[in-house]
């Protein structure tokens, strides 16, 4: 039982976690981002040089519809997107 105590007590840093790098929209950095970010002029540039996953959504404030997955090292335009989320 203590054993898995410690396992668990471990692994609940995890839930505070924000991706390593820097995600750029339209210009502006987020060093080590989480979260939603906002979009706020068209057309869109998401560069994600993160270790993790941007979602690109149609709506404000990470609502809507996931426009596309922006991987790590890529790059994605466009002209309808609203906000960007990155855990």
């Amino acid at each position: 039982m203590l054993g898995a105590a410690a396992a668990l007590a471990l692994s609940v840093p995890g839930s505070a976690y924000a991706a390593e790098g820097v995600l750029v929209i339209n210009g502006q950095t987020y060093e080590d981002p989480s979260g939603c970010y906002p979009v706020d002029w068209f057309p869109t540039s998401v560069a994600n040089n993160t270790d993790a996953i941007a979602e690109v959504h149609s709506g404000p404030d990470c609502t809507g519809q996931v426009e596309w997955l922006v991987y790590p090292g890529e790059t994605y335009h466009t002209e309808t997107a609203q906000s960007v989320f990155i855990l």
